[in-house]
């Protein structure tokens, strides 16, 4: 631990240095700077220990995690993306009850992320797709039914930018019929379905500490669980398949492998930097709830408003964590939705895609034949031609940026009708 001196001399240097760094090129980025001197002092003192990894902060980090999520096990890992392939890989373990084999069926939202779909390929699992829900983006709990789930062995949920479909009655199919449900969290940790955190309805919850996520660690991720069967087999797997601090350890040997493995340790540098901003979720949850409703406000409250966005509210019992406005254009085409998305990068105001849009319309989907009967996903597809989000910042936005934000997106009605000859 830094004494009051060391800590108040490397604040000096954090406060000089902050004054120095790099200003942004977009004046309303998707992400702002998002490590306090608090954090970055957490980092330093781990670098000075010269424990670099697998220590007591990685612990604690777990520990305080599963408290605050509900569960009974968290591991982290070094990002979200191998956290969805530590759960993918556990559903197709032999040390589990009930595995998966090669050839099951799995069911995942047409909008999706590429490390949420692909992990269960690699197992041997097919990938059945369904459209998603235009209220929310996430899977359409609606359209299942009995003659989609008939070969169905597992579902994947996605908590897109904070927001969620009926994930209790999924929860509750996923059990009635004995299906697996991973719940990828990784852009929803804080939010609630039912006053319950998203991700501890299904069997496996993943999570990213990703720059621009709800919290950050530059990278790392966080997969939680119920099972000690669960949280054995993953902790296995994300460190070369040994058994080393596992409370069944063998202690034989340092290098006793009892499963397959991966490399996906975090560093303990990470942990120490996502604990101290893990102890703000809560304020910074709040401040970006009130910058979202004050730049929707703004925005329908501007002289030049007609309707020319949508904007979903989430049902009654979600509660969000958001870290992004997602917008839905109205009147416009794909192509003149990209071009309003370039002007407004070029304008400071930094824009994405609505995660993959209709990930069947990706290279790799095409290439991997994912959609041999082309099925078409209406919600999807729309989503991806007239969608986009912004970002939120983590301190009050300022009523002079609220203004030219306003005035910018307003500038959409210069690119709904545009015609190309």
């Amino acid at each position: 631990m830094l004494n009051k001196i060391e800590t108040k001399y490397l604040k000096g240097i954090i406060n000089k240095y902050s004054k120095r760094t790099e200003v942004s090129k977009f004046i309303h980025p998707l992400h702002n700077n998002a490590f306090s001197n608090e954090d970055i002092l957490a980092g330093v003192e781990v670098l000075l220990s010269q424990k670099l990894t697998m220590s007591k902060i990685t612990e604690e980090f777990e520990y305080e995690f599963a408290k605050f999520i509900g569960s009974k096990y968290a591991l982290m890992v070094n990002s979200g993306s191998s956290a969805n392939l530590l759960a993918s890989f556990a559903l197709i373990n032999p040390k589990k009850q009930n595995r998966l084999k090669i050839g099951d069926e799995f069911l995942i939202p047409s909008i999706c992320w590429s490390t949420s779909l692909w992990p269960l390929i690699q197992c041997g699992l097919k990938p059945k797709f369904i459209d998603v829900n235009i209220d929310n983006y996430c899977l359409d709990e609606t359209l299942i039914n009995e003659k989609i789930l008939k070969k169905i062995k597992a579902i994947v949920t996605i908590h897109i930018l904070g927001n969620s479909s009926n994930i209790k009655k999924i929860s509750d199919i996923a059990k009635k019929k004995n299906i697996f449900l991973i719940e990828d969290a990784c852009e929803a940790l804080g939010s609630k379905y039912n006053s319950k955190y998203l991700g501890t309805y299904g069997d496996f919850g993943t999570y990213s500490f990703y720059y621009s996520h709800p919290i950050t660690s530059g990278e790392g991720g966080m997969v939680i669980c119920n099972k000690k069967e669960d949280y054995e087999i993953i902790y296995s797997l994300r460190a070369h398949g040994w058994d080393r601090g596992l409370k069944t350890s063998s202690k034989k040997s340092q290098f006793n492998f009892i499963n397959s493995g991966f490399n996906l340790r975090p560093m303990d540098l990470t942990a120490a930097i996502g604990l101290s901003q893990f102890k703000n979720l809560g304020s910074m949850m709040n401040v970006r709830a009130l910058n979202r409703q004050k730049i929707i406000n703004k925005m329908k409250n501007s002289k030049n408003w007609d309707n020319q966005y949508t904007f979903f509210e989430p049902n009654k019992n979600v509660k969000p964590s958001w870290f992004g406005i997602p917008i839905i254009i109205n009147k416009i085409n794909r192509t003149n939705k990209n071009r309003f998305m370039n002007y407004l990068n070029k304008n400071g105001i930094e824009t994405r895609p609505i995660l993959s849009g209709n990930f069947l319309n990706q290279p790799s989907a095409k290439l991997y034949k994912l959609n041999p009967e082309n099925l078409k996903f209406d919600n999807a597809q729309m989503i991806e031609d007239k969608g986009f989000f912004i970002g939120l910042p983590t301190q009050n936005i300022s009523e002079k940026k609220l203004n030219y934000l306003s005035e910018k997106l307003m500038d959409v009605g210069k690119f709904q009708n545009i015609i190309d000859f």
